[in-house]
C-alpha cells in the first residue's frame, strides 16, 4: 500500500512542499495529492499589482507539477477530520491521508464593523479583481483610503497612487506607517509618499467602515469612495474546528520540523502554521517564511518515512522587500529574527531587486530541482502508515 500524502493549498508553501516531496520520495511508495480551490498557482505577493494593472501570468497547477507524481485535485476544503484522517471537499468528496500537509494560508482579518460589507481587500485573486473593477469605475478626483500600516498597505497605496495619479489616495494606520523600518528606509518612504501625493494618517485607528469611508476611534471621518482593508491577516477556521492544537489566532502549533505538536501525522506550513523562528520568536505570515517552512516540512516527512536523520534548519530572515509602485522600492536588511538593520537599498535598484525576488519565488514553484537535486528514496515498509517520531 502506498503512503498517502495530501497537501492542502497550492500557494507558495503548499506548492513547494508538494514538489519537494515528489523529488524526495519514490513514486512506487507514495501517492501525493495537491488540493487547491483554484486551478492555477497564484502569486499572492503580486495582488496589489493585479488590482491596479493587467492580468498576471497564469500558471496551471497541472503544468507546475508536470513530470512529478503529484496529482492535482481542484476543490475547496470545507473540513478536516484528524481522527479519521480525512479531508472533506465542497463537492462532497472525501480524501483519506496518512500524512497531511496543511497549507491553506490566510485571508483578510476583517474585524471592524462595516469592513466586510464596504471594504475591499487583497487576500486573493478574486478579491484583487473585484478591487480592480471598482478602481476602474472611479472618475478623476475620486478618493481611495487604504487602512493598515504594514507591507501590504504600503504596497497597495503606492501602487494605486502611481497607476492612478488622478485619484486622491490616503493611508490610515493604528500605529505608524512602516515604523519598524530603519531611519533611512522610513525617510525614503516619506519621500515616495510625498512624490505620489499619498496622504498619511498615522496613529489613527479605524473603528468603523461604511459606504463613504471610515470613522476613526475619535469619531473623525476619513472620506473615501473606495476603502481597501489591509490591516492584518487571519487564518481559515478549518483547523480551529478540529482537535489540533492551535494558537489563539487559529494557526496550527508546530515544532521546528513543522509537525503538529498534537498530531504527528499533520504538518502545517506557511501562514497556517505557528512555528518558532530564531530565538523562539514566531515566524510572521509571509512568503519569506512560507517557502522555508515548506522545505523543512517536506525534508522532515521524507526523512521520517525513509528512516533517515531528520534535518532541522532554523528559519531566519535576511531582508524585507517592499515595492513602491513599479519604479521604486525598499530592500530593508534585517537580523535573523526580523529586526531592521540600519542598512537599506532604496529607489530603482530596490525595485529591480524586489521584482527579481518575486519572479524567482514564482519560477521556483515549478522548478524545485534548481535548488534541490532529485533524489527519490524508498519508503521504509514499516513507515507506510505511521510516521516515526
Amino acid at each position: 500500500m502506498k503512503h498517502r500524502i495530501v497537501v492542502l493549498g497550492a500557494g507558495y508553501a503548499g506548492a513547494h512542499a508538494a514538489g519537494r516531496l515528489a523529488r524526495r520520495l519514490h513514486r512506487d511508495d507514495t501517492e501525493i495529492t495537491l488540493v487547491n480551490a483554484e486551478p492555477d498557482f497564484v502569486e499572492r505577493v503580486r495582488m496589489h499589482q493585479l488590482a491596479t494593472g493587467p492580468d498576471l501570468r497564469h500558471r496551471p497547477l497541472t503544468g507546475v507539477v508536470a513530470g512529478t507524481h503529484v496529482a492535482v485535485r481542484q476543490g475547496r476544503v470545507v473540513a478536516v477530520d484528524v481522527e479519521r484522517r480525512s479531508v472533506e471537499l465542497a463537492d462532497g468528496a472525501e480524501l483519506g491521508y496518512d500524512t497531511l500537509v496543511y497549507a491553506l494560508g490566510s485571508t483578510a482579518a476583517v474585524d471592524v464593523p462595516g469592513a466586510a460589507e464596504h471594504a475591499h481587500h487583497l487576500a486573493g485573486r478574486p478579491a484583487a479583481l473585484r478591487l480592480r473593477a471598482r478602481l476602474a469605475e472611479l472618475p478623476a478626483g475620486a478618493s481611495v483610503l487604504v487602512v493598515g500600516g504594514g507591507l501590504t498597505a504600503i504596497e497597495a497605496a503606492t501602487e494605486i497612487a502611481e497607476r492612478r495619479p488622478d485619484l486622491a489616495v490616503a493611508i490610515a494606520a493604528r500605529d505608524g506607517v512602516g515604523d519598524w523600518l530603519s531611519d533611512k528606509a522610513r525617510a525614503h518612504l516619506r519621500r515616495v509618499f510625498d512624490r505620489l501625493g499619498v496622504t498619511v494618517h498615522e496613529h489613527t485607528p479605524v473603528a468603523r467602515v461604511d459606504g463613504t469611508g471610515a470613522v476613526t476611534g475619535t469619531g473623525d471621518r476619513l472620506p473615501a469612495d473606495v476603502t481597501v482593508w489591509t490591516a492584518g491577516f487571519a487564518t481559515h477556521p478549518i483547523a480551529a474546528a478540529t482537535s489540533l492544537e492551535v494558537a489563539a489566532n487559529g494557526q496550527i502549533v508546530v515544532d521546528g520540523t513543522m509537525r503538529s505538536v498534537s498530531h504527528p501525522d499533520v504538518y502545517a506550513v506557511g501562514d497556517a502554521g505557528l512555528a518558532p523562528g530564531v530565538g523562539g520568536k514566531p515566524l510572521r505570515m509571509s512568503c519569506a517564511s512560507g517557502i522555508p517552512m515548506a522545505w523543512q516540512a517536506a525534508d522532515a516527512i521524507a526523512a521520517r518515512l525513509t528512516g533517515r536523520p531528520v534535518p532541522v534548519t532554523p528559519i531566519r530572515y535576511f531582508v524585507q522587500c517592499i515595492s513602491l509602485g513599479r519604479r521604486d522600492g525598499i530592500i530593508q536588511l534585517v537580523t535573523p529574527d526580523d529586526r531592521a538593520k540600519p542598512s537599506a537599498v532604496t529607489g530603482r535598484a530596490a525595485a529591480r531587486i524586489k521584482e527579481f525576488v518575486c519572479a524567482g519565488a514564482g519560477w521556483s514553484v515549478a522548478h524545485p530541482t534548481v535548488l534541490l537535486p532529485t533524489r527519490r528514496h524508498r519508503v521504509t515498509p514499516a513507515e507506510h502508515l505511521t510516521p516515526t517520531a
